[in-house]
């Protein structure tokens, strides 16, 4: 599990004005380092352009019956692999009356 401490080391030195995610190290992956983000896709998002992913390999899906929203990335950075990985409730739209809206 050298690069992904490695890696969080200089994740800390580098963007230590980028919020804190949550770090986890898995023993299946040694290579792995993955932040999880809740509730905040904004952070994610600071986090993906701060590393240099394409926006374009973002992952997205629903869990928990359609509730909660998963966004998902993999990247490289001080030789590990990241996986970013942020979660929030799916916002509900209130219905429109029909008839009403935008006139185009």
């Amino acid at each position: 599990m050298a690069a992904p401490l490695t890696a969080l080391i200089a994740l800390d030195a580098k963007f230590p004005h980028l919020p804190a995610p949550n770090v986890d190290f898995c023993p299946i992956y040694p290579d792995r380092l993955r932040l999880s983000l809740h509730d905040d896709f904004g952070t994610f998002e600071a986090w993906r352009e701060a590393l240099n992913i394409d926006p374009q390999a973002v992952v997205h899906r629903v869990q928990d019956g359609g509730g909660t929203r998963v966004l998902k990335v993999h990247g490289r950075f001080a030789g590990a692999d990241i996986e970013l990985v942020a979660f929030g409730l799916v916002v509900e739209l209130e219905p429109v009356a029909e008839g009403s809206g935008a006139v185009s």
